[in-house]
């Protein structure tokens, strides 16, 4: 029972680093990156798609993004999604192939995107201390069950802290690796 809450406990806080790991990577830096485009659905075919089903994304350049469609009669679809995008970026069709320039960050932009970046970071901190808590729970109702001795409830608790600390020191480097990002001129 103690190796499941403690294996249970590991998984959904992976999960919550992950989360918030990508959560972080679509937020523009000022560097040209295909990850800026993975919550841009295109319509077409009868359907929303994800960008990256409907063609091949690249960045042969530091401050340009270049997106070759699968189906050239996708192209326009696309277009109209990233403009339609909250991104600010303005894509342009250059026969089957788009390319979008990304412009610099001014430095209100920049200290905009610092303060997200720290929310973000923020949240996923608060969902690694939520899911503590309820292993927390679980081994303080099996104690009072009698399922488990005292000793092995306070180690687990132990050892369910460690997992916690590990999760949030690792959204932590998220957060200083992206925040850098940002903030480089």
């Amino acid at each position: 029972m103690i190796d499941q809450i403690l294996k249970d406990q590991k998984s959904r806080m992976k999960k919550a680093v992950e989360t918030t790991a990508r959560e972080m990577a679509v937020i523009r830096t000022g560097k040209a990156s295909p990850a800026l485009l993975d919550n841009i659905r295109v319509e077409c075919w009868g359907g929303q798609h994800p960008i990256k089903q409907v063609a091949g994304i690249s960045a042969p350049e530091p401050r340009l993004i270049v997106i070759q469609p699968f189906d050239p009669s996708t192209s326009d679809a696309i277009v109209r999604a990233i403009q339609k995008s909250d991104l600010g970026l303005i894509p342009s069709a250059d026969g089957p192939v788009i390319r979008i320039p990304v412009p610099k960050l001014s430095d209100e932009r920049r200290k905009e995107l610092s303060r997200h970046v720290k929310k973000l970071a923020e949240s996923g901190k608060t969902a690694v201390r939520n899911i503590r808590r309820s292993g927390n729970d679980e081994l303080h109702k099996a104690s009072k069950a009698s399922d488990i001795t005292e000793d092995e409830e306070y180690k687990t608790l132990s050892d369910i802290q460690n997992v916690a600390d590990k999760a949030i020191t690792e959204i932590e480097k998220y957060l200083e690796t992206k925040e850098a990002e940002i903030l480089e001129v």
